[in-house]
């Protein structure tokens, strides 16, 4: 091959890369975002474990928008394919949390101890605000707040972290 192909190559990322990227970007988004909707809009609180698990796509966001900057700016590809690579192990960090998190909640193994809720509604009537305090409970770590299709919340964040994980290594390898 030529030198100047060769050059080429190692410089700037391919358009898989950018692909990659911008599917990542978008699924972590997603699934993130989805996790806030349920609990700002479908009023499901969130426990300690639950909340911990976010912290993996809320790194990998901005990590993976660099990532399309990258690759779209004809970054070399070596930068890109670390960026995908991060991303890849952030996403196994959050499927060793969802994993966790779901054991919890079969009782496969004890949760913390301190596992309760650590945000709650905020009231606006100070009239109201101890019946509102007795009302709220905190959901426990060992709950599930809901099952669809036998899965809570963590065990499809498993499958999601899952997919990400292997959709960002395989794209980090690709020349």
């Amino acid at each position: 091959m030529n030198e100047d192909v060769k050059y080429i190559m190692a410089t700037t990322s391919t358009s898989a890369h950018l692909k990659t990227a911008i599917f990542l970007l978008l699924a972590m988004i997603v699934t993130v975002g989805s996790a806030l909707g349920f609990q700002y809009i479908g009023g499901y609180l969130p426990c300690k474990l639950c909340l911990e698990q976010r912290y993996p796509y809320y790194a990998g966001i901005p990590l993976m928008a660099l990532a399309v900057a990258s690759s779209s700016l004809k970054w070399p590809a070596g930068l890109t394919r670390l960026l995908l690579a991060l991303g890849g192990i952030l996403m196994l960090i959050g499927l060793g949390l969802a994993i966790f998190h779901a054991g919890v909640e079969w009782k496969f193994w004890a949760g913390p101890t301190d596992c309760t809720a650590v945000s709650m509604s905020i009231t606006t009537d100070a009239g109201n605000l101890l019946n509102d305090m007795n009302a709220v409970h905190p959901p426990a770590c060992d709950t599930a707040a809901l099952r669809v299709l036998g899965l809570s919340f963590a065990g499809w964040n498993a499958i999601a972290s899952l997919v990400l994980m292997t959709v960002a290594f395989r794209g980090a390898r690709k020349a």
